[in-house]
């Protein structure tokens, strides 16, 4: 049956009210004097009426303190404080409605607990090297987390949770930690470990966000090897396909005028001859450079090296294409083969040309390292996307409508054939970043 507050609260004041009228009553008839009465009637009622209100609020004081606890628990992130009230009065409502938001808060943290349990074990296990940097209390940016796979390429498979991102890097290869410090989205090479071993090509990706009011960095690595070799073995097998349809492209009219000459022969009409044989040279000559294009790529001849220095090497370069020289190109010396270098450089250019920017601002930057030389192509165009950066170095991949895609692979080939190695970066501001490594003379 519901018993209402103000029901339960009558059940102590009844009686307490009639002990107040009857009392004064009583020891007037007793005393004959209604002061000495009243006194003696308060001095009794007031501590009874005090204890009886006590005894009526303490169940309600109870269960105030315990919804005010469980209240804190809440704040505090505990949801497994449960309040009860047996009583079936108004408080009961306020009591159940608790309940219910205490049982939807513990299901969304267990909701939440699994979900963070998944991720977790998605992120841990993903081939992806992820590395979340944070600011710490001296403001040095360290590792706030790692997965196994960051753990396994730059910390020798170690935690590395709370460590000086500066200390992680001293101990990772000096490819990973240039590409690193460079700065921005980039591809790169990094020798194997193993003599003779095939060189292993990562994108870096980089992203800054706010988390908590305070600047973070989340590092991505792809090792980009084995898909790089997967889309190379496709891309042979579309070129046989590009090659049939442009040698059918030339052969099939060539053989049409050949027949058309024929006919124009046997009736006389000498005077069509010459275009005849004009638009057959045409065909002949561009199906020449079409074959010749893709034989230097697959035929690429060992290296003659020679010492050359690098201010007159550019300045005859210039003579070609235009480019700003910047750096230190005086008195700066390398052993290469002129030919397939000046080749491999004038593509770059080429390139940066046709990037979007302005072709007064393409730049070959000359750095002198410890026994290296860094030579970087610069354009201030629209850069590559994500996409783009991945594949730019599998040979006949080209965003051009009308691009061999030989370009950049072709340079790959010419570079690593002078024991170098070739990264790509979009810069900061816009435009792209080729960065060419090679020993010094």
């Amino acid at each position: 049956m519901k018993r209402s507050l103000a029901g339960r609260l009558l059940l102590w004041l009844v009686p307490l009210g009639a002990v107040a009228i009857a009392l004064p009553l009583a020891l007037h008839a007793q005393l004959d004097n209604a002061w000495l009465s009243g006194i003696i009637s308060a001095l009794i009622l007031l501590p009874l009426a005090v204890w009886m209100l006590h005894q009526a609020l303490a169940p309600l004081n109870s269960l105030f303190r315990a919804l005010s606890g469980s209240v804190n628990s809440y704040r505090d992130g505990e949801f497994n404080f449960s309040v009860h009230w047996s009583d079936n009065d108004e408080l009961r409502g306020l009591v159940d409605s608790h309940e219910e938001l205490g049982q939807v808060l513990r299901d969304q943290r267990q909701g939440l607990a699994q979900r963070e349990l998944l991720l977790d074990s998605m992120v841990q296990h993903s081939p992806v090297a992820m590395l979340l940097l944070a600011p710490g209390g001296d403001g040095e940016a360290r590792v706030a987390f790692a997965n196994l796979a960051a753990r396994t390429l730059l910390y020798g498979g170690r935690r590395m949770e709370g460590q000086p991102f500066a200390y992680v890097l001293r101990q990772a290869q000096p490819e990973l930690v240039e590409a690193l410090e460079r700065g921005g989205d980039s591809l790169f090479a990094v020798p194997s470990s193993e003599g003779g071993g095939e060189e292993q090509i990562y994108h870096l990706a980089r992203r800054r966000f706010q988390l908590n009011g305070r600047q973070q960095e989340l590092l991505q690595l792809w090792r980009l090897t084995t898909e790089l070799r997967r889309q190379e073995v496709q891309t042979w097998k579309k070129v046989i396909r590009v090659i049939s349809h442009e040698l059918n492209n030339s052969l099939a009219p060539i053989a049409s005028l050949a027949h058309s000459g024929g006919e124009l022969v046997r009736r006389g009409r000498h005077e069509q001859l010459e275009h005849v044989f004009a638009t057959i040279e045409e065909r002949a000559r561009h199906l020449e450079e079409f074959i010749r294009g893709y034989a230097r790529f697959a035929k690429l001849p060992q290296p003659q090296r020679q010492s050359i220095e690098w201010s007159a090497f550019l300045r005859g370069l210039q003579q070609q294409i235009g480019f700003v020289i910047e750096g230190q190109a005086q008195d700066l010396r390398s052993r290469i083969d002129p030919a397939q270098f000046g080749q491999a450089l004038l593509n770059l250019v080429k390139n940066a040309h046709e990037s979007g920017g302005d072709p007064s601002q393409v730049t070959v930057r000359l750095l002198a390292l410890q026994g290296q030389v860094r030579i970087e192509v610069l354009d201030r165009g629209i850069g590559m996307t994500e996409a783009v950066l991945q594949n730019a170095l599998v040979p006949f991949y080209s965003t051009k409508r009308n691009g061999t895609g030989l370009g950049l692979a072709l340079t790959r080939e010419i570079i690593e054939a002078h024991d170098g190695r070739i990264a790509l970066h979009n810069r900061d501001g816009g435009g792209l970043c080729v960065t060419l490594h090679l020993p010094s003379a």
